[in-house]
């Protein structure tokens, strides 16, 4: 059955991936972002997918645009059966460079977006008993790291967020789901285009993974969101449970390594454009796409998320195999047995 979808942060990145993604399954796509430019590039890569697209300029911080845009994918292409909400932005710098108003502006984008993406789809999916809810969340909601605390308090909420709305829906018996899917490193522009203090540039801290293994999560956890998060990607889980058992050692690692390892050896000029309060790829802007400036580097696959999406196949392959061991085990025997 054809899919109505919207998607936050649709212009590029994990969002510009998961509408080419969703569009390839022929769904109907509403794409929400500030930049006008990208998204005019994405919705003509949905088309070329085979899906279909409408274009929603939209700030997510802002409540009412985003029932607005709510609205214009109801009236265009009936009801929301899933809405990922995955816009952000963010300041790389020490806590102390970070002036308040900019951290209000992270908070307002990648929580309050959140929160109010989740509003919208819920006040449209709770009267249907039906629709799901996927938050794009990362391994950095679990453990922060130096010089993104309001990148890291963001997605930190977001996790505590959607744990207690979750738990309302449990309470209510509710049909509609809500899941997070916490992400990797990911090859995104959003490197090139937020706003930052360090003396070189950003980069993710590797592993690295194309946005596309993170597009795969997304539309894993919108088939099955019955659960309370997935994992994309090994050094994800790696990272959770670091932090679960060994948290004091990796607050010393990371204060050790967290500032180097987040920058290439390109020096970047302090006063670079970024995005925090204007799109850069507005009009007659530039289109970022969906990658960041390091495929060299990226991996396109993901074992740990291959064995997610194939649980079944491998647990029929793990019972074929200990009912192969037992029958070769009772032969055994019985050969022992026989006179």
């Amino acid at each position: 059955m054809q899919q109505t979808v919207v998607i936050t942060g649709a212009s590029g990145g994990i969002g510009r991936a998961t509408a080419r993604a969703f569009a390839a399954r022929g769904a109907r796509i509403g794409l929400l972002a500030r930049g006008r430019e990208g998204l005019d590039a994405a919705a003509r890569e949905v088309v070329a997918a085979g899906g279909e697209a409408l274009v929603l300029p939209t700030d997510v911080s802002d409540a009412a645009e985003v029932e607005a845009a709510a609205d214009a994918v109801e009236e265009a292409f009936g009801p929301i059966d899933v809405w990922v909400n995955n816009a952000f932005t963010s300041v790389f710098a020490p806590f102390t460079e970070i002036g308040a108003d900019e951290y209000r502006r992270v908070t307002e984008v990648a929580y309050l977006g959140f929160v109010n993406g989740t509003r919208s789809a819920l006040a449209r999916m709770l009267p249907r008993d039906a629709g799901t809810i996927v938050q794009v969340g990362s391994a950095l909601g679990e453990r922060s790291i130096p010089l993104q605390s309001a990148y890291c308090g963001a997605k930190h909420a977001v996790n505590g967020f959607t744990s207690s709305v979750r738990t309302e829906l449990l309470h209510t018996k509710s049909n509609v789901h809500l899941t997070v899917v916490q992400m990797p490193a990911v090859n995104t522009p959003q490197f090139s285009w937020v706003r930052s203090r360090l003396p070189r540039h950003p980069q993710p801290v590797p592993p690295i993974y194309q946005p596309e293994v993170a597009a795969r999560a997304v539309l894993h956890a919108a088939d099955r969101p019955r659960r309370k998060q997935y994992y994309a990607g090994g050094s994800t889980v790696a990272t959770i449970l670091a932090n679960r058992f060994a948290g004091p050692l990796l607050d010393r690692y990371l204060a050790r390594t967290g500032y180097d390892s987040q920058q290439t050896g390109e020096e970047v000029p302090q006063d670079r454009p970024d995005n925090l309060w204007h799109p850069l790829d507005g009009e007659g802007g530039h289109d970022f796409g969906a990658h960041g400036i390091f495929d060299d580097r990226a991996h396109g696959r993901s074992p740990q998320l291959w064995a997610t999406r194939h649980l079944g196949l491998l647990a029929g392959v793990a019972a074929g195999g200990a009912l192969a061991a037992t029958l070769l085990r009772c032969g055994r025997v019985a050969g022992r047995r026989a006179p």
